[in-house]
């Protein structure tokens, strides 16, 4: 992890305090950890976790920079990526997690006791179920995710939770670019506009990386997220 300040830097421009550089280790290890007993994500070598877990979540702060942030969401956090990187980042930030395997939630509320983090909300529920809540839906300045559906799919997760104005961000690979003119439809109906593709170099990483950005233009109409299951059968 004594690269990842240099590789950050050269990534995005943002430097880490030596605090924040400590969170992300502890973070790192207790992962590993965890990961021999209850096999939390498919990679578990230190160089690909700095790499592929801690850098490419960082990356997203490319498209959150310069825009108003004060609450995000995390779709499918899994172990807590992007979203724990980000708040240990931007401390200021409200974030929810939302996980529905349970093994994964009971992970993130370690790192969060762990670390000491406060205002994190976590969420073990699907994001159809939470789209339809009044408490979160359209409450959201972002709503992120990383590896969780094809676009199509994805914005019927995470456009929902947006209110107007804000933002959603979806952290891609190569497959990035094809996968957004797929959601055209998508977009239409959801309220959602394709704002920009920012692409990721990560080091040492041969697939290229996009982080695709979506602005909320108008509101998701109601029947919007359907019911759990529907949106990954019957794409938009």
């Amino acid at each position: 992890m004594r690269t990842l300040p240099k590789e950050l830097e050269a990534l995005t421009g943002i430097s880490l305090s030596s605090q924040q550089l400590s969170a992300l280790e502890i973070y790192a290890q207790e992962l590993m950890d965890w990961n021999q007993r209850y096999s939390l994500t498919a990679i578990h070598e230190p160089e690909l976790v700095r790499v592929k877990h801690f850098l490419d979540s960082l990356s997203a702060f490319s498209a959150l920079r310069n825009t108003p942030v004060v609450r995000i969401v995390d779709v499918g956090t899994g172990a807590g990526f992007p979203g724990l990187p980000l708040k240990i980042l931007c401390p200021h930030i409200q974030l929810t997690l939302m996980e529905s395997v349970e093994k994964k939630v009971r992970f993130c509320e370690h790192i969060v006791e762990r670390l000491g983090l406060e205002g994190v909300e976590i969420v073990r529920e699907r994001a159809e179920i939470v789209g339809q809540d009044a408490r979160f839906r359209e409450q959201f300045d972002w709503a992120v995710a990383r590896a969780v559906a094809l676009m199509p799919i994805l914005m019927e997760y995470l456009l929902p939770l947006v209110r107007v104005g804000g933002h959603v961000l979806a952290m891609k690979g190569e497959s990035g670019p094809a996968e957004v003119h797929s959601a055209d439809n998508a977009l239409e109906l959801l309220g959602g506009r394709l704002q920009r593709l920012i692409p990721v170099t990560l080091p040492g990483v041969v697939e290229q990386r996009y982080l695709v950005v979506v602005d909320k233009v108008a509101a998701t109409p109601e029947k919007y997220p359907r019911r759990v299951g529907i949106p990954a059968k019957r794409p938009l």
